[in-house]
């Protein structure tokens, strides 16, 4: 009865609402505000009689209620995520998973999964100096994990000197627990130092026997599990990862170096070298016994396939697991269950079921599989972000969603968690080597059209480039093809990029590269090149295409229009077309820039005098946001300056990372709780906050990037409002 009562007074508070709005066009101001004052009162006193709280009333914004959901990985957080990579997976018989990497935000390092579900999370892989591997194997009493261990500074703990590192097989129990041992190293002495040079590259066990990849000293070492204390040990190059066979034989993986391919051989227990070998695999990087004793290899290379071999006698393939070419055949990009890509984890159990684990590449993120023994996609395991923002298709009204790598297609009719669908994987390493999302590490994305056709511009935490990304159907499918690249000038005076990519790039100063021949590489002949301030702010694109940036001083804004499509597609920008503006006089640190063209408003925010930077927060969005109305006109009076949470005591506690603009409100979100403010974008008046919901667990990492948010206004006025989520590996939707 309540809640119809409710609903019935909601009815014709909106009705008044909107006779008021009517009215005041012929009301003086004294006149409204008398009416506004009783309409209030009146609501106050009718919800107060029937009992509903008067918080619940509607507030004369239009954007009261959002719901919130989340996209990239398949669990909400709380306490189920899939890890951010795997670089070492072991599948036990009865088809539990064990994995390990070197790094998860929330210190999901080494997991455990069964049955399209988080089982475990192995405890105290993160922080301290520690950090996973890429090995993990299990048997019936404990679980062996590869991992790291470097100094803090605590000898007396028994952590590393300084300047040393452990790298060590760790004990655990079958549930995720340390389990220490007598001569255990660490502070809860649960780790067995293998080597002070480099990492343990592969575990397995036969028996009563650990056999460890000590890749330092090129030897096999072999250890009781009860005790940890070595038993022997054998010689072999380059040793990685291993797998046992049915006659209890290794089959370890030979890496390869400069002048030696890799291969697999075969070792008896004993170590002794037995005269099986494989030397037909590009580039193998995981390997498995399946139940019917046949060798399981993954090809890494341009195959992108699961080999297999029967290995009775001299090994023999005898078939394939997933399409040749991997992501890239058909229609290149496209996922497809038997489409794989980077691939790092295989392993099959008892049933004939086959697990199969793809990276992508530069490590692109978790895609975890289980197929049947007819090569049925059972389920799929997604954990797709790290440290990433998304943004969507202009053209899509917010159904095709793009990240750095990946697209999505949406579905917001569906339940939180279930609204999209990944559908395509843009980046291809064997056709365009050179793709700069393969050599540095971009974080944000702006999805544009021009001229009608998507571009993806891509830029990362620290704002010192901004990549573009065309797209070619017929020849290239879903691939992100590199087309251009911004990068600011460097303080010290030396190239813009350290290291030896890209090719030919200016010395000193900075650039602009465009892929003039169209093969998507950095090529002679390819830059135009300047010099100016080298602390950047921020970037933006606006709808036309064009570029802006913002420079941290007082002749800080630059504009780089576009100027058509070349031959091959790609936008044309050059520093002879560029124009530059001043910051406006209040700002002392300009920090992000937002410019439409429709209206010719810009938005700027920075550090004022009235409320400076505390040190030099390099990643605050600032202090104050303002708008500009009439931009291109010349006007430089702001039509609002409203201050936004920063930081007044040096502790970081409270800091503006990011501001995204869409429709008739301004976004900002907060660093550490990731609170997003929504402000009236006429008024500059605050409407709302939006903080993580129960659908996502109530929780947020920091957001660490400069477009850590990025809104959309969709043609039913719904806003979709994207901000990155890096502790569990997902971008949080907010929908308004």
């Amino acid at each position: 009865m309540r809640s119809q009562i409710f609903q019935y007074l909601r009815k014709v508070q909106l009705k008044l609402v909107q006779s008021l709005r009517n009215l005041s066009l012929n009301l003086k101001f004294r006149q409204l505000k008398f009416l506004l004052f009783f309409l209030a009162v009146m609501t106050g006193l009718i919800l107060t009689t029937v009992g509903i709280p008067i918080d619940e009333t509607i507030s004369s914004v239009p954007a009261t209620t959002y719901k919130t959901s989340w996209i990239g990985n398949t669990f909400r957080g709380g306490n189920k995520w899939v890890q951010n990579y795997i670089e070492g997976m072991y599948v036990a018989s009865n088809g539990t998973i064990y994995t390990n990497s070197h790094w998860d935000e929330a210190g999901a390092e080494a997991s455990i999964y069964k049955d399209a579900d988080v089982v475990a999370i192995l405890r105290d892989t993160h922080g301290w100096s520690r950090g996973g591997g890429e090995a993990i194997t299990a048997d019936s009493k404990y679980i062996y994990m590869a991992m790291i261990q470097g100094a803090v500074g605590k000898i007396d703990q028994d952590y590393p000197a300084e300047g040393t590192t452990w790298y060590c097989v760790r004990r655990y129990d079958l549930s995720g627990k340390p389990a220490p041992f007598p001569g255990g190293r660490g502070w809860d002495k649960s780790m067995l130092i293998v080597s002070n040079k480099s990492e343990v590259t592969g575990l397995a066990t036969i028996g009563n026997e650990l056999f460890v990849s000590d890749f330092a000293t090129n030897k096999i070492r072999v250890y009781n599990p009860d005790t940890m204390q070595e038993k022997r040990s054998f010689s072999i190059a380059r040793p990685g990862a291993i797998a046992v066979d049915q006659q209890d034989n290794l089959w370890i993986i030979q890496r390869k170096n400069a002048s030696n391919p890799a291969k697999i051989v075969r070792y008896t227990p004993a170590g002794k070298q037995l005269p099986q070998q494989i030397t037909n695999v590009s580039v193998p990087t995981a390997i498995a016994i399946d139940h019917q004793n046949r060798l399981l290899v993954t090809d890494n290379g341009t195959r992108q396939q699961v080999l297999i071999y029967n290995i009775k006698n001299q090994p023999v393939q005898v078939g394939t697991f997933g399409n040749k070419g991997g992501i890239y055949s058909g229609v290149p990009g496209e996922v497809h269950s038997l489409k794989f890509y980077g691939l790092t984890g295989v392993g099959a159990d008892k049933q004939g079921n086959i697990y199969v684990n793809s990276n992508g590449f530069n490590n692109s993120g978790t895609d975890l599989r289980k197929f049947s023994p007819s090569g049925k996609q059972i389920w799929q395991l997604l954990g797709l972000f790290f440290v990433e923002n998304a943004d969507a298709d202009p053209q899509s009204d917010g159904l095709s969603v793009f990240t750095k790598q990946e697209q999505f297609a949406m579905d917001y009719s569906k339940p939180a968690g279930k609204q999209w669908t990944y559908k395509a994987y843009t980046l291809n390493p064997f056709k365009y080597p050179q793709d700069p999302r393969l050599h540095t590490s971009p974080d944000a994305t702006f999805v544009r059209r021009i001229n009608g056709k998507p571009f993806i511009f891509l830029t990362d935490m620290y704002t010192s480039f901004l990549q573009v990304y065309r797209f070619n159907p017929a020849k290239d499918g879903k691939i992100a093809i590199p087309a251009g690249m911004f990068v600011g000038t460097r303080g010290d005076g030396k190239a813009a990029m350290s290291g030896k990519w890209p090719a030919y790039q200016p010395q000193k100063g900075e650039w602009i590269w465009r892929d003039r021949n169209g093969n998507g590489a950095f090529d002679q002949g390819e830059y135009d090149t300047s010099q100016d301030y080298p602390y950047m702010g921020g970037w933006w694109v606006d709808s036309k295409g064009d570029v802006w940036k913002t420079l941290r001083t007082q002749d800080g804004i630059r504009h780089y229009p576009v100027q058509g499509l070349d031959a091959h597609g790609n936008p044309i920008y050059s520093y002879r077309t560029m124009k530059k503006d001043k910051t406006p006089s209040f700002f002392t640190d300009l920090r992000r820039i937002e410019y439409f063209p429709e209206t010719d408003t810009m938005y700027l925010s920075g550090f004022t005098a009235e409320h400076p930077s505390i040190g030099d927060d390099a990643k605050a969005a600032g202090s104050e946001i303002a708008r500009f109305d009439n931009w291109s006109q010349g006007n430089r009076q702001p039509r609002w300056r409203i201050v936004v949470p920063h930081d007044t005591t040096g502790k970081r506690e409270i800091v503006t990372a990011a501001m995204s603009i869409a429709g008739d409100y301004v976004f900002s979100v907060t660093s550490k709780t990731a609170v997003v403010n929504v402000y009236n974008a006429k008024t500059g008046t605050l409407v709302k906050t939006l903080k993580p919901g129960p659908e996502v667990a109530g929780e947020s990492g920091w957001i660490d990037i400069p477009q850590g948010i990025r809104a959309v206004r969709r043609a039913n006025g719904e806003y979709l409002v994207f901000v990155e989520e890096n502790w569990k590996g997902k971008v949080i939707v907010y929908r308004l």
